[in-house]
């Protein structure tokens, strides 16, 4: 009897980028969109909104890989995070190492907001 050894499967290395003509960060795995998260720039602030991640990669820690990829790039272009979408807020609450470039969501920020989405 031959003994069988298993092959280890590599995992599929989620890549992050910024695409600033659609306004987000998009997560990709195996070259797949897999999730975004959306934000208007306001003078040297990034108003984040809103993040997603589709339904077939949900469970895997994507999101969290996401916003944290997005908020360092944030940090390295000089601005600061404004927290309007929920997971986004989440996040920061337990990633205190981003506290001192988050500025608090007004409400003149969800009024200039709403204005540049036309909602």
């Amino acid at each position: 009897m031959s003994e069988q050894t298993a092959v280890p499967v590599p995992v599929p290395v989620p890549v992050v980028r910024r695409v600033d003509e659609r306004h987000r960060y998009e997560i990709l795995v195996d070259g797949a969109r897999a999730g975004l998260t959306a934000y208007r720039d306001r003078d040297d602030r990034r108003v984040f909104f809103h993040t997603e991640i589709d339904d077939a990669y949900a469970g895997q820690g994507l999101a969290g890989i996401l916003v944290e990829h997005a908020l360092t790039d944030v940090r390295a272009s000089g601005m600061r995070i404004v927290p309007v979408c929920p997971y986004v807020a989440k996040f920061l609450k337990k990633h205190e190492e981003f506290a001192d470039i988050t500025d608090p969501v007004t409400p003149e920020v969800l009024q200039w907001l709403d204005a540049t989405l036309g909602r």
